[in-house]
């Protein structure tokens, strides 16, 4: 029989948001230049706006030059840093050479990259994606000793129902961080993943989060927050990380440690058809 003293479930911790201006200095990066793929919407925007926000300028990569253009403007007014958009479509290297170019024309270097595409794309984009983002900037990454970091997930750590294309182009993502540490580490240019949790009030978690019901596992008391992922990145591009190379870092809360899949299951699989209406309902 379990004592009454046990019996009773305390009120679960629910761990703070930090601040990145009150936990590293506003200039670590006066004088660095970000060059960040998908850096105008979301998770994405924040990333950029945080490495920003303390001193450095940014180039910001996608398809849609109008929502670039808007997304860089609001980005220079809210940091007084600048921000330029680079129309480009990763898939194509022709033109991710054409945005680096452009990048070095404005700001004559490149420091930091981000590797990032949306949470529900496939092989072509986060992949190849990835990799021609690489090879169009490794040149001046080298000249400047700078760093990468690959936006990448946790579901292909055990099997996702649903999410093969997912899971096989985040593993990827991680394999192309892990051979940059070794290939690139000598000339000094170091290269981490972070693989983020659901993050509260995107899309990501718009669409998947709820179907694991209001007691899915965070260790740690909540969803991800978009500045838990900023503050990793500030951390990992900054020089208390310069002995830090080839690492996963899981934005989790510890989530991953408690992992269920985000479908039911295994009903998901009894039943797909009835699995794709929910997911289509959350598009």
């Amino acid at each position: 029989m379990i004592p009454a003293s046990l019996a009773i479930t305390p009120s679960a911790y629910v761990a703070p948001v930090g601040n990145s201006t009150l936990i590293f200095r506003d200039d670590i990066f006066k004088g660095k230049v970000l060059f960040h793929t998908g850096g105008g919407s979301g998770i994405c925007r924040a990333m950029t706006e945080a490495v920003m926000r303390h001193g450095a300028n940014a180039a910001i990569v996608g398809r849609k030059l109008d929502r670039l253009t808007q997304a860089a403007k609001e980005l220079s007014e809210a940091t007084s840093q600048v921000c330029i958009p680079t129309q480009a479509d990763v898939r194509q290297s022709k033109a991710l050479q054409e945005a680096v170019s452009k990048t070095i024309e404005k700001f004559g270097r490149i420091d930091f990259v981000i590797c990032e595409n949306a949470f529900r794309t496939v092989m072509e984009i986060d992949t190849i994606g990835t990799y021609n983002t690489i090879k169009a900037t490794l040149a001046h990454v080298h000249a400047s000793k700078g760093s990468y970091i690959m936006t990448s997930a946790t579901l292909h750590y055990d099997g996702t129902p649903y999410q093969a294309h997912v899971s096989a182009a985040k593993a990827s993502v991680d394999a192309l961080s892990n051979i940059l540490v070794v290939e690139e580490g000598p000339h000094g240019v170091r290269s981490n993943v972070i693989s983020p949790c659901p993050i509260a009030n995107t899309e990501g978690a718009a669409r998947l989060a709820p179907m694991a019901g209001k007691d899915s596992p965070y260790p740690l008391g909540r969803l991800g927050d978009i500045r838990d992922v900023s503050n990793a990145t500030i951390f990992l591009f900054g020089d208390a990380a310069s002995f830090i190379t080839g690492q996963i870092l899981a934005v989790d809360g510890g989530s991953e440690h408690l992992r269920t899949t985000q479908l039911p299951y295994p009903a998901s699989v009894f039943d797909p058809s009835a699995t794709l209406k929910v997911l289509k309902a959350r598009m």
